[in-house]
């Protein structure tokens, strides 16, 4: 039986990635059991698995602009000591990884090839873990760039936004940025079918498919939660300034899934329905905890 180690088992995907992958023989290590910048409790922590999924990193986005050093050890450091471990044991690594390498100025969907040229310090960071990755252990790591995430744990859009529905008559919501509403239980098996999968190099693109922006997202959980959308008004981003910059356009393309014979992702909306029967509707309960 395949021998599977999740690295950041405590985080929103990887409390979906513990329980989508419990059939095989696993294990999971959260942030306090594993500093990911530790290298050698890296090395030994990682003997003895066939796959390490490596979910680990500095997500604070906003704060990542005044926290460089830290961004970059656990997003860039962390992410090679993984690869390295990976290297050392000969087990396959697939590394999540994400939409802020670009830059948004597309207008098609992102190939796995395309350029990056992150906006942000937390996508300079992650981009050098991929980087770093490719450098250490090119031939056994999968990099998976997934965006626009959410969950029954831990925080996201569709949690804000309900709860800020249960108090608020009006929200505003931008509508200039687009990108792939996914949930994170649906990228869990993404990830199950690569580990089942001969793949043991390359980039993904593990996203729900079909694209919206935050207005059309935020319409769309009313609209389940059974109120009136036109609480919700359009704006713009520059509206809502934040520390970092993000992308205006993170809608990436899924070639990659057809041309290894896998499942492509479902449409992001098929999924939120599925997400909102399993748990989702929760946040939209007044007795809902932050």
């Amino acid at each position: 039986m395949t021998r599977v180690l999740v690295i950041g088992a405590g985080g929103m995907l990887g409390q979906d990635l513990m329980d989508v992958l419990s059939p095989v023989n696993l294990q999971g290590l959260t942030r306090a059991d594993l500093d990911a910048t530790d290298q050698s409790a890296v090395l030994e922590a990682c003997g003895g698995f066939d796959v390490l999924v490596n979910t680990a990193a500095y997500t604070a986005v906003d704060d990542a602009e005044s926290n460089e050093a830290v961004a970059f050890s656990v997003n860039a450091e962390g992410a090679r000591n993984v690869a390295l471990a990976a290297k050392a044991h000969q087990a396959r690594l697939i590394h999540l990884s994400t939409d802020y390498v670009f830059d948004g100025e597309a207008t098609t969907p992102y190939p796995v090839d395309a350029p990056t040229n992150p906006l942000s310090v937390y996508g300079a960071s992650k981009l050098a873990g991929e980087q770093a990755i490719t450098d250490a252990y090119p031939e056994g790591s999968i990099i998976a760039r997934t965006s626009w995430l959410y969950g029954q744990h831990g925080s996201s859009f569709p949690r804000t936004i309900l709860q800020a529905g249960l108090s608020l008559d009006h929200l505003d919501v931008v509508r200039d940025q687009m990108g792939q509403p996914t949930w994170t239980r649906d990228v869990a098996h993404m990830i199950s079918a690569l580990i089942a999968s001969p793949v043991d190099h390359g980039i993904f693109h593990a996203t729900n498919s079909g694209q919206a922006s935050w207005f059309e997202f935020a319409r769309k959980l009313f609209r389940l939660a059974g109120w009136d959308d036109k609480r919700i008004a359009p704006t713009t981003a520059s509206e809502f300034p934040r520390p970092a910059p993000r992308p205006s356009w993170s809608v990436l393309d899924h070639s990659e899934w057809q041309a290894h014979r896998l499942p492509p992702p479902r449409n992001w909306e098929e999924a939120l329905e599925d997400a909102w029967e399993s748990g989702l509707s929760s946040f939209a309960a007044s007795d809902s905890a932050l």
